[in-house]
């Protein structure tokens, strides 16, 4: 599966797991699926409500906020994102205990520049080909 992701939306995630040290940035990916590829358009920033700076709990009313936002838009919540600040873009055993929507991404940043995409798929967390577009 393939997610495309626009430069600056990249550059936003970074920016966001930078300022977020030493706790885990957090937020919803909106977009919209073409065949095969998701289209990321626009994140959703949320609050991170964990107690534990190397979790991540998406605040329910920023989660309600991004359901409006899609349904205004008529786009859907296709994934979500977070950092790892002292660790690697790929899921932890936590984020893969977390995981349970169907066809949904997991976009994993760290500090240090790396991003990656992830998806859920049949009861197991995947590798997604992640493409960086200009627009």
């Amino acid at each position: 599966m393939k997610l495309s992701l626009p430069e600056r939306l990249r550059a936003q995630i970074l920016a966001e797991a930078r300022a977020a040290v030493p706790c885990e940035c957090c937020g919803l990916v909106l977009g919209y699926r073409r065949d095969d590829v998701a289209m990321v358009t626009a994140l959703h920033p949320a609050r991170n409500l964990a107690a534990d700076a190397n979790r991540f709990q998406i605040d329910p009313a920023d989660h309600f906020a991004a359901l409006r936002a899609s349904r205004e838009a008529g786009l859907s919540v296709i994934g979500c994102y977070h950092s790892h600040p002292g660790g690697v873009a790929r899921p932890s055993a936590h984020d893969r205990e977390g995981a349970g929507e169907e066809n949904f991404f997991w976009l994993i940043a760290t500090p240090e520049g790396a991003l990656a995409a992830f998806v859920y798929l049949r009861g197991v967390m995947t590798g997604a080909d992640l493409v960086t577009s200009s627009s």
